[in-house]
């Protein structure tokens, strides 16, 4: 059976079916998963595929993606239906695999649509030629692979996420129905009325094929005779297209993936404290007929997870509104479910309960949790044992409170419960602070128990694990902040610019698996031995995954026209460039698509260190010491300097004029002990080996000995000198 089988008379099949796309280049949607330089296109273009599962709502393309791949790869492409075939109709397409792969050497990719509607048993009978490689399979499934889908074929798949198709997408596709002269209508005069076709596209919900479907019965039910007479004109009216698509139905299936997810939107509104999407949550869900009982239950789960000793009346006003729901039903019972929602949603927010969750971890991986002698039953052997002894009796105190531990000894100084701001929590959250802080003070034993041991290591061994702790400490830091602002998804192409060292290029891999990975230099190429390193862990990935590594500088490659980014990213591009910094960013801004993201981690030279901060200004004479302050000045006080003259205030203007338009930064400074090397100061105070440098400064102040004389003053003080250097970085980001 082949569901991609042509029909004689093609036009007799319905629009959906005769419009569906035969290539890539015609496929609408989608671009996450097969738009230029996505994995999946370049799997397909490569015919390197892989077992695929596509998931997604009704009308999205799934099997018209599968019927691009059987157009495009030179595989054996079959199909079978899950709702018409069972494990007969699979081990007969199994043995035509095995028989092709022996005699002709043939791969077979085995395309199983609604893949969902077979049983386990059914779905382990593919387990085998999956694993061995008989097959290559393709599955479609409405439902969330995940939960309906065997999890060793899951496991053994990637997995593609359609999602509804946008407004544009469809208006494209109506288009091409409307003009293609073979497929479509191209070959008669139609027309249709303002907001006609627009109509259509919006109540179509992002199914592709109920547009069309309702664009067939549209055209083909016009009042008069179909197909016309030549150069008779077909005019769709609004009424005509409200009737051949009518109202939407409101996408729910009550046992399916979406229930799940709308009951999850609706309480992460309510966690959000948004009144009015909790609304409409709740309105979808009564709309769809869902059980008002299992939205009260959610309801009652939430007020103590998400609201809990904030407000502690939420947990009885849901529970009240529950019953009168019960008393009431339905259509009045409505307004219960929507005052449980609205007090929810407005009331204040305090997750303090999950501190539960915390102590039961803390349960379950003691070795011991002997409980305090004090806390014990007395009442049994406190003679005996001396259980209970110790004990005091908060009542017979002021307040009826005493310090006292109540944490077993394995547990003491553990904290569980976080008491919030806000509501009746933040009103006795000092309360519990301080009874906590005492309570941990009248545990701590009278004579603590001191240990002492001789250091492991020696002192420059701890003081260079000291000095590597601090600068990873830094670089994650660094790194962590560049993709917390990235927001990088699956689906991202991204360009990773100075790369050289992997810093930020295999993280950017490791989040965009679906999606490729550029890496260039900036300035100069990369040197030999970092080319062949990044080149080398780059050899370990798949081909089609792996990531580009161009030793070609931003400003002298050309991308192909068709791969913009989403992302850029990049560190200490600005002071590496060997281009006026308007222009690379000018760069950056050309290979951004739209709505793409720049976001760079830079330096900020206007702030760094002065070497007359770190020296002894007893040491130098009044007049040498007054030229270094000025050098320093020229340094990095002018604007006429390019290296190191400019800050945040400058990048800002710089960046509005490569024609950004949304800019934001955060400047950090980051401290780490750093040691100045004599060869450092040699070269900085060398005018031919630093251009920018102090000796280059002074040279324009003062004469070659004098010159000397600084830089003989500053090599005694600082070469080989540890200092605290502290460095002003600026992470930002531009769209």
């Amino acid at each position: 059976m082949d569901l991609f089988e042509s029909s004689k008379d093609s036009g007799q099949q319905p629009l959906a079916y005769r419009m569906r796309p035969r290539t890539l280049d015609e496929y609408a949607g989608q671009d996450h998963i097969v738009g230029e330089g996505r994995l999946l296109r370049r799997m397909i273009q490569a015919d390197q595929l892989s077992s695929l599962i596509f998931y997604g709502p009704p009308g999205t393309g799934k099997t018209t993606l599968a019927r691009v791949i059987a157009h495009t790869t030179k595989s054996i492409f079959t199909t079978v239906n899950a709702v018409l075939s069972g494990v007969k109709t699979l081990r007969e397409e199994i043995e035509k695999a095995k028989e092709r792969s022996v005699l002709h050497q043939k791969r077979t990719i085995l395309f199983v649509d609604e893949i969902h509607r077979w049983n386990k048993a059914q779905q382990d009978a593919l387990l085998p030629w999956v694993e061995n490689g008989t097959i290559i399979l393709i599955g479609a499934t409405t439902e969330n692979p995940y939960f309906e889908v065997n999890s060793a074929l899951v496991s053994r798949s990637r997995i593609f996420q359609l999602k509804t198709l946008s407004k544009t997408d469809l208006m494209k596709i109506a288009r091409a129905a409307l003009t293609d002269p073979v497929r479509g209508y191209g070959r008669f005069s139609l027309s249709f009325e303002a907001g006609a076709l627009e109509h259509l596209v919006d109540i179509a919900n992002g199914d592709a094929r109920s547009l069309l479907n309702a664009i067939q019965l549209a055209v083909e039910t016009t009042p008069g005779r179909f197909p016309p007479p030549a150069g008779e004109q077909i005019t769709i009216s609004l009424e005509t297209a409200e009737e051949s698509i009518q109202k939407k139905v409101v996408l729910y299936d009550k046992e399916g993936d979406y229930h799940f997810d709308i009951i999850s939107a609706f309480i992460k509104s309510i966690r959000g404290s948004d009144p009015d999407a909790s609304l409409y949550w709740l309105a979808k869900m009564v709309r769809a007929g869902e059980d008002p009982r299992f939205i009260f239950r959610r309801m009652l789960i939430s007020a103590s997870e998400d609201i809990g000793l904030a407000d502690p009346a939420a947990l009885g006003i849901v529970t009240a509104a529950a019953a009168a729901f019960d008393r009431v039903g339905m259509p009045e019972g409505r307004f219960h479910l929507t005052q449980a929602a609205l007090y929810l949603s407005t009331a204040p927010k305090s997750n303090s309960s999950l501190g539960f969750f915390d102590a039961l971890k803390a349960v379950e991986a003691e070795e011991s949790g002997e409980i305090p002698n004090h806390l014990k039953d007395g009442g049994r052997d406190k003679e005996g044992f001396g259980h209970g002894k110790g004990y005091l009796y908060p009542h017979a105190y002021h307040d009826h409170w005493v310090a006292q531990q109540y944490l077993p000894d394995t547990l003491k100084g553990e904290v569980f419960y976080h008491p919030g701001n806000l509501g009746y929590e933040g009103s006795v959250k000092t309360e519990v602070l301080e009874k906590r802080e005492l309570n941990m003070e009248a545990s701590a034993p009278l004579f603590p128990e001191i240990l002492t041991t001789a250091p492991r290591n020696s002192a420059k061994e701890r003081w260079l694990q000291k000095l590597a702790e601090q600068r990873n400490a830094i670089l994650s830091s660094i790194k962590e902040d560049i993709f917390k602002k990235a927001l990088l998804s699956p689906h991202h192409r991204v360009l990773v610019l100075t790369a050289g060292s992997g810093f930020l290029l295999w993280e950017a891999c490791r989040q965009t698996p679906e999606g490729i990975v550029y890496a260039l230099p900036v300035g100069k190429p990369f040197p030999e031995h970092e080319y062949d390193t990044l080149r080398g862990y780059a050899d370990g990935f798949d081909p089609v995954e792996r990531p580009r590594i161009i030793n070609t500088p931003l400003n002298q490659y050309s991308f192909p026209e068709t791969i913009t980014f989403e992302c850029i990213i990049g560190r200490n591009t600005l002071t590496r460039c060997d281009i006026p910094r308007v222009k690379h960013l000018e760069n950056i801004k050309k290979n951004l698509n739209p709505e793409g993201l720049a976001v760079l981690s830079e330096i900020i030279p206007a702030h760094a260190p002065r070497l007359s901060s770190f020296v002894h200004r007893e040491q130098f004479s009044a007049e040498d010491y007054e030229i270094l302050i000025h050098a320093e000045d020229r340094i990095y006080g002018s604007k006429d300097n390019p290296v190191t003259g400019w800050d945040e205030h400058t990048l800002t203007l710089e960046i509005k004029e490569a024609g950004f338009t949304k800019v934001s930064m955060d400047t950090r400074v980051y401290t780490e002990t750093r040691t100045i090397r004599t060869e450092d100061i040699k070269r900085w105070f060398n005018p031919a080996k630093a251009p920018y440098g102090y000796g280059k400064a002074m040279m324009q102040l003062v004469d070659k000995e004098t010159l000397q004389r600084i830089t003989h003053t500053v090599l005694t003080e600082l070469g080989g000198a540890e200092v605290k250097w502290e460095s002003s970085v600026c992470t930002l980001t531009a769209q």
